[in-house]
């Protein structure tokens, strides 16, 4: 792995993720997402999850986070989530069903490590994991191992 590429990767959609246009800053979210364990696309992100102009690049960088399944992916959305208002709460949300509603696994290793999070000792997460269970609990999957 080059880590001076990805840097510059993530220096580059951030750029994109600063954009007038909410279709490059929907793209940079996605792309990001693919970044989100570095720390240098942290921040990005949660402005991106946060964006001001447009839900549907919160919604797009959501789901590009949730799809990874991973720590990293649901901590970025918990701690965007713990500050959101309910219009982006909402898009979120929309996010949370779309792609955990599937597979039963998938969701259950989520609800893991929202429990893990929720005893974070980043207050911002913790809240946030909370908030994220509670979506994620309401969902009823549509495939369950046989």
């Amino acid at each position: 792995m080059d880590s001076d590429l990805r840097r510059a990767v993530v220096a580059t959609l951030g750029e994109l993720g600063r954009s007038d246009d909410w279709r490059d800053r929907a793209d940079a979210g996605h792309s990001l997402a693919g970044f989100a364990e570095m720390p240098e696309a942290v921040e990005l992100l949660l402005g991106l999850v946060l964006d001001r102009g447009d839900t549907f690049v919160t919604r797009r960088t959501a789901e590009g986070l949730l799809r990874r399944k991973d720590r990293a992916g649901l901590t970025t959305v918990a701690s965007a989530l713990a500050v959101a208002n309910d219009n982006h709460a909402d898009y979120i949300h929309i996010a949370i069903v779309d792609v955990f509603s599937i597979f039963s696994d998938d969701l259950d290793k989520a609800l893991r490590i929202c429990d893990e999070l929720s005893g974070d000792a980043d207050d911002r997460v913790a809240r946030g994991a909370r908030r994220l269970h509670e979506s994620l609990a309401e969902i009823d999957p549509v495939l369950r191992p046989a």
